[in-house]
Formats: C-alpha cells, sequence, structure tokens
C-alpha cells in the first residue's frame, strides 16, 4: 500500500530528525566525561558489573510488566480504543488502531504524551520541595512514568506491548531514549536494524540486555538534581522552594520530553515501514 502525501511528509520528517540525530557531534566535556565514567566504572570487577547490570535490567523488566499489567494501564488502554472509535467505530482491538490515519493517530498519542510530560513536571516539582522520601522516590516514579508513556505510544500506533518481542522493543526504545544525545544515534541505529531484521513478530531474538555503562549518565544526573534541589531547597519565598521546585520541574520535564519524542518518532515509523512494507 503507498503512503499518502501526508505520511510521506511524516515520513520525510523522521527522516530528517534522524539525520540530525546521527549527526550530532559530542563537545570536549561530553567527551571527557564519558571517558571519565567509563574508566571509574572499569576499576570494577566484571562480575560486579554484569551483576549491577543484571539487577537494573530484572528491575526495568519486571516494572514494565506491572505496569503492563495493571488496572490502569487496562484502563488506559480502553481509552485509546475509545479513543480510535471516534474516528472508526469498529476497531475492537490494539492492532484495528492501524487502520486509522497518521494525523488521527498522532492526536490521540500527542494527549497521552501531553499529560506524561505534565506528570513529569509535577513529579519534579513535588521533588524539588526537598523531603527525603520525596526525593528519594523520584527515579522510580521517573522511571513508571516514562515506561508508562512509551507502552502507550505503542498502542496508540497499534502496538500491544503484551508479547515477548514487543516488550523487549518498548524497553529498548525506553533505553535509547533515556541516553545523552551523542549516544542515542548507536541505540537508534540498533532499533532500527532490529526492525529490519526481525522475522518472528512474538519472540524477541535480539540481545536482551538492556541498561550498559553508557546509561548511568542518566542516573547520576538524577544522583545530581537531587544533590542540587538539597543545596537549594532552603532558599525560599514565602516559605516555599520555589529555585528547589523548578530546579526538580524543570528537569524531569525535559527528561520526558525526550523519551517521547524518540519512542513518538520511532512508533510512527514503525507505523508507516507496516503500511507501506518499505525495507530500510
Amino acid at each position: 500500500m503507498s503512503l499518502t502525501d501526508r505520511e510521506k511528509e511524516v515520513l520525510n520528517n523522521i527522516k530528517e530528525w534522524e539525520t540530525n540525530l546521527l549527526n550530532y557531534e559530542a563537545n570536549d566535556l561530553e567527551l571527557t566525561f564519558e571517558k571519565y565514567l567509563e574508566s571509574s566504572f572499569n576499576l570494577l570487577p566484571d562480575k560486579v558489573q554484569s551483576q549491577f547490570f543484571m539487577v537494573i535490567d530484572n528491575w526495568l523488566f519486571h516494572l514494565h510488566g506491572i505496569i503492563q499489567g495493571s488496572q490502569l494501564q487496562m484502563d488506559a488502554k480502553e481509552r485509546i480504543l475509545s479513543s480510535g472509535r471516534i474516528f472508526k467505530k469498529d476497531l475492537e482491538k490494539i492492532e484495528d488502531l492501524r487502520e486509522l490515519t497518521i494525523d488521527q493517530l498522532q492526536y490521540i498519542a500527542m494527549q497521552h504524551i501531553a499529560r506524561h510530560r505534565l506528570y513529569s513536571f509535577a513529579q519534579g516539582g513535588i521533588a524539588g520541595t526537598g523531603g527525603t522520601l520525596l526525593l528519594g522516590t523520584d527515579i522510580p516514579a521517573m522511571a513508571v512514568i516514562n515506561l508508562r508513556v512509551v507502552q502507550l505510544i505503542a498502542m496508540t500506533y497499534g502496538f500491544e506491548v503484551n508479547t515477548p518481542h514487543e516488550m523487549m522493543t518498548s524497553l529498548k526504545v525506553f533505553h535509547t531514549a533515556s541516553l545523552p544525545p551523542r549516544l542515542q544515534k548507536e541505540g537508534w541505529s540498533t532499533l532500527m536494524h532490529e526492525l529490519d531484521s526481525t522475522e518472528n513478530p512474538y519472540f524477541y531474538e535480539g540481545n536482551e540486555d538492556i541498561t550498559d555503562v553508557t546509561w548511568i549518565e542518566q542516573p547520576l544526573q538524577q544522583l545530581l538534581k537531587a544533590m542540587v534541589i538539597a543545596l537549594f531547597r532552603r532558599k525560599t519565598i514565602q516559605g516555599i522552594p520555589l529555585v528547589s521546585m523548578a530546579i526538580g520541574a524543570g528537569t524531569n520535564y525535559q527528561f520526558t520530553r525526550k523519551v517521547t519524542e524518540l519512542a513518538h518518532k520511532y512508533y510512527q515509523l514503525r507505523y508507516l515501514n507496516e503500511k507501506e512494507g518499505l525495507t530500510r
């Protein structure tokens, strides 16, 4: 099936975004920090490193499963289908959403994206009040918010996330989207390679490792944010720590914005590839 003019326009926009991503050049400060981080982490024994990343991978995998099977996510799935029925009344399952146009699907997806960016903004503001418990739950809360929105974007474009293949794919998308810009291009290239080489649509046949030393930078940034919040939480305006709240809210919003942008581009591209049967 050939793409419409509008779908070709969206595809061209994705390719332009992809070109900018692949052509990103890291500055000297980023490269120095990356080298220092890797050399510091490599001081640990290989067994400790592998166990550390195995624990994180298992945590993300189980967290993904809990979110996907929660009643909250089931309700969100029904809302997606209900939104789709506004445009096509006979939609019955998630895969049927691929019968909608790219603009209709984008409209539904942007509602979830905007809502979860707001959630991240609010979560960051709450964490920015500086309470120990609130700061301690910031990283798990951000993982939940961003894993959930990746799942919702996938379902919006007709990809059910309850199969082993789609579950691992959505985790890989989350991982790539959460990387620094200089490292996203490698993760994106891996996603594109797996997209081209996938033969079994149910079972995942690629590398099941999710995180590695390159991903450590994101948790470190969250810890740095927590330190800055703790530093500024005593600077209040009429009893409210507005500076630390602004830091938390802004940082979390930008992270979710980065995650949702890449996830949205990825699933739009998959939708277009499925529709036309493109080979990249």
